[in-house]
């Protein structure tokens, strides 16, 4: 199982981005996939998930404002991320749970200036 996040940069608040994570080893459809993130001196906090059956849901402090979503030709899952706040600069991770273990990828970097 592996998982490659990709997308994260610089962008100035309001504005937006979109992480994307690909996948090899597992079906995304056939697991429930995640985006976690972690501000520079915080803990890790989970941002979204979407289940195996297409179920999803964020964290409150970016609802109406990031989706994720999945592709099934593709493997991959995303993150769509709009009305970028200060608060959300983290290093931004994408994982899923395969027989019940969760993995991770390496994380991108998000920066939101203001």
């Amino acid at each position: 199982v592996q998982l490659q996040a990709s997308g994260g940069g610089l962008v100035q608040t309001g504005g937006f981005l979109r992480l994307s994570c690909a996948a090899s080893g597992f079906v995304v459809t056939a697991n429930t996939t995640r985006w976690y993130r972690q501000a520079p001196g915080k803990q890790r906090e989970w941002v979204a998930m979407i289940t195996i059956g297409g179920f999803t849901n964020v964290v409150d402090s970016v609802k109406g404002r990031f989706t994720i979503s999945r592709d099934n030709a593709k493997n991959t899952m995303s993150l769509q991320m709009n009305s970028l706040k200060p608060e959300d600069t983290a290093v931004y991770y994408c994982a899923a749970v395969v027989r019940s273990a969760e993995y991770w990828g390496h994380g991108t970097l998000v920066t939101v200036s203001s």
